[in-house]
Formats: C-alpha cells, sequence, structure tokens
C-alpha cells in the first residue's frame, strides 16, 4: 500500500500544543486513493526534509483553519489574521522538495495556497473584499457540518486539464470554505478550474515529474458522493500506486 504524507496543524488545544488532521483527509486517502495516512507534525524543530521523503510516496497538503503567513509571499498579515508559522515552514520546503524528486502531490484548501506560494504566487488575503468576487467564506448559520460543506458554487474545468480528463466533466459544483485565495498563479502551475466570478479554483504543474494537483475546495468532504472529488482522489491513488511500484 502506498504511502500518503498528510502534514498536520499545529494548534493549542486546553492550553497544550497539539498536532491535528480532520478524520475526513485521513479517510479520503485510505478508501479514495488506496493509500496509507503517515501523519508528520509541523515541529518546532526543522524536519529532514529528505528523511520525511524517503518515508513516503507522496504528499496530501490538507485545508486548515489558519492562512499561510502572508510575509512569505511579500504582505503583511492583516489584524485577527489566524497563523500557523510552524506549518509554513514544515510544508513549504517540503512541497519543493517532494515536487522536485517526483512525488505525487494533491494539496487541498490551504495546502493549495501553499502550493501556489512555495512556487512563487501570491494570494489575496480577503478575495471577498474584490470587486464582483463573490463571498467565497464558510457559512456562518450553517445548523450542521453537511450544510457548511455543501455545494456552493459551479467551476468551470479547464478543457483538456488534468481534472477534465481525470473526472470527463467539464463543469461541477464545489463547496467553498475560504478567504483566501489565489492573485498572481506561480509561473509553473496552471489554471485546472475557475469559479463563476474568476477565482482560480484548481492548479496542476504540467512541467512536474509526477502528478501534482491543487484545489480550493475540500473534496474530503463526502467525496465517495461526488464524481468530480471521487476522481481526484482515484487519481492521485494511481499516481501513487505508479511511484510505489
Amino acid at each position: 500500500m502506498p504511502i500518503v504524507g498528510l502534514v498536520c496543524d499545529r494548534r493549542s488545544f486546553d492550553g497544550m500544543p497539539v498536532h491535528q488532521a480532520n478524520d475526513e483527509y485521513v479517510t479520503a486517502v485510505r478508501d479514495g486513493s488506496g493509500a496509507l495516512p503517515l501523519l508528520i507534525p509541523s515541529s518546532d524543530t526543522a524536519l529532514p526534509v529528505a528523511e520525511v521523503l524517503a518515508a513516503v510516496d507522496g504528499l496530501l497538503l490538507s485545508g486548515a483553519p489558519s492562512n499561510v503567513a502572508p510575509p512569505h509571499y511579500g504582505a503583511r498579515a492583516r489584524a485577527g489574521t489566524e497563523l500557523d508559522e510552524l506549518r509554513d515552514a514544515t510544508t513549504l520546503p517540503l512541497l519543493r522538495a517532494a515536487i522536485a524528486a517526483g512525488k505525487p502531490v494533491l494539496a487541498i484548501c490551504r495546502g493549495f495556497q501553499e502550493l501556489n506560494v512555495a512556487l512563487g504566487g501570491t494570494l489575496h488575503q480577503h478575495v471577498h473584499e474584490l470587486p464582483g468576487r463573490l463571498d467565497h467564506r464558510e457559512p456562518r448559520d450553517a445548523p450542521s457540518r453537511d450544510a457548511e460543506y455543501a455545494p456552493a458554487h459551479a467551476v468551470t474545468l479547464s478543457p483538456g486539464g488534468v481534472l477534465a480528463r481525470l473526472s470527463g466533466l467539464s463543469e461541477a459544483m464545489v463547496n467553498s470554505l475560504h478567504s483566501q485565495g489565489v492573485d498572481r498563479l506561480a509561473p509553473q502551475l496552471s489554471a485546472e478550474a475557475l469559479a463563476p466570478d474568476g477565482q482560480i479554483e484548481a492548479v496542476s504543474m504540467p512541467g512536474a515529474k509526477a502528478f501534482v494537483l491543487g484545489v480550493q475546495w475540500h473534496p474530503e468532504w463526502a467525496h465517495q458522493q461526488n464524481p468530480l472529488d471521487r476522481a481526484i482522489f482515484r487519481g492521485f491513488g494511481k499516481a501513487l500506486s505508479l511511484h510505489a511500484s
């Protein structure tokens, strides 16, 4: 069974630091990609990147409540922004090394933003404040998690792109739980899907040695019921199996 490195968030619980990874990611990797998730801590001591990569066949970068620290892309954090700089210090060098080594990468929500920043792109910190853009944040009054993660808007898939080939679709409905979004796309990345307001919702890396895909929505949530999300994890699983063989 291929092994997927899943980077944890570094948070505080009851006054104590904890390493956190939501169960939906673990389940989606196991059931959707046929792989074994290996949790990677966001440690206050830098992890040996080469040794981490030697232990895994690919990486999954998950979503999180925190934002990528703006100084990583030449901006300043606004007051009240939740950061996780230990995760930044873990994921950004790990992402670059994984891509260089030809390891498959799936990046989701915060991970999608990390992918863009790691490769030289920039972010909007508050997409909803931009003229003509949708409010991409999660609904504040959702009565349940299922309602919070319910489909929120359509995305148009790039013809002939990775997502279109994996799913056979040209359009799909996705959930939306983010305030940050891609501003300047990293030069090595290509847009794979757009929201109705033109916001980039998915990217791939055409020149990569292996599968590299980032999506702004949360495909891990109810992935078995959604054809596009199911295709994402299945495609990631195939790439992992090729690398592990």
